[in-house]
């Protein structure tokens, strides 16, 4: 159990992790999972903890993005219908693998994904539909799929990928994927993982309700700043970010398997 320091020290990395994640469409595990492995959870219930404060940053962002312009609901519905298997199936695969494999395999998502984010800085700047055919649906789809299955395991940094599939793929611009990624993944995927990683692994209950405010008031502050200000300066802080989270992920596995 933390000390009430304790406390305020997850509220404010919660809230730190949450507006940079609401800010730049993604990535709140980056930031807060590895803090509630590096406090001493147990990777079953860090991860458990973490998805239940997840859906608070939806819901902060939510209320945001909810003011600005309208949503295609149809589109919406694609993703959540494409997505939402993919994080079931995800959180019955990750309760099985080891510590030391489950922490590896978070360090090189999150690397990876901190150098892919560097190497495209331009991305999505203007907005122009794209693969809206059947085909193109059915591949967008299955690619929704593939980061649900990632949403449900490993968590880290898969709403950043939701992001850049929607802009990548569907041709949107980032400051519309990102309202995308944050009410749908944030909200919905999450809050299925969420009940399924519950009902397999314990939780840190007296943890959450740091995590939940910092969550909440993160992903309000995040989506706000997005809106208003655009988020040049905190990708590339971001990025630096994920490097070197995943480097201190990738060194922990390694020591562990020595």
């Amino acid at each position: 159990m933390l000390d009430a320091g304790g406390q305020v020290l997850l509220f404010g990395l919660a809230l730190l992790a949450n507006t940079l994640s609401a800010l730049a469409g993604g990535g709140a595990g980056l930031l807060q999972l590895p803090v509630l492995l590096f406090l001493g959870l147990a990777f079953p219930t860090a991860l458990a903890t973490h998805k239940i404060a997840s859906v608070a940053l939806g819901v902060g962002a939510t209320l945001r993005h909810l003011r600005g312009d309208g949503i295609d609901w149809r589109f919406a519905l694609f993703i959540l219908a494409a997505g939402l298997p993919g994080v079931y199936v995800g959180t019955q695969v990750i309760l099985q693998l080891p510590d030391a494999l489950a922490r590896g395999a978070l360090g090189v998502l999150t690397l990876g994904l901190g150098l892919y984010s560097w190497r495209r800085p331009a991305l999505g700047v203007s907005a122009e539909k794209a693969n809206r055919d059947r085909a193109g649906m059915l591949i967008g789809a299955l690619g929704l799929f593939a980061i649900g299955v990632l949403n449900g395991s490993l968590t880290s940094g898969t709403g950043l990928f939701v992001t850049l599939w929607l802009v990548r793929w569907f041709g949107l611009d980032y400051t519309r994927a990102v309202t995308y990624t944050l009410i749908l993944v944030g909200l919905f995927w999450n809050g299925t993982g969420a009940i399924a990683l519950a009902q397999q692994a314990p939780v840190q209950w007296d943890w959450l309700p740091a995590l939940l405010l910092g969550s909440l008031l993160g992903g309000y502050l995040g989506a706000h700043m997005a809106l208003r200000h655009g988020s040049g300066v905190v990708k590339r802080a971001f990025e630096l970010l994920t490097v070197a989270v995943g480097c201190k992920l990738l060194w922990d596995a390694a020591q562990a398997l020595v």
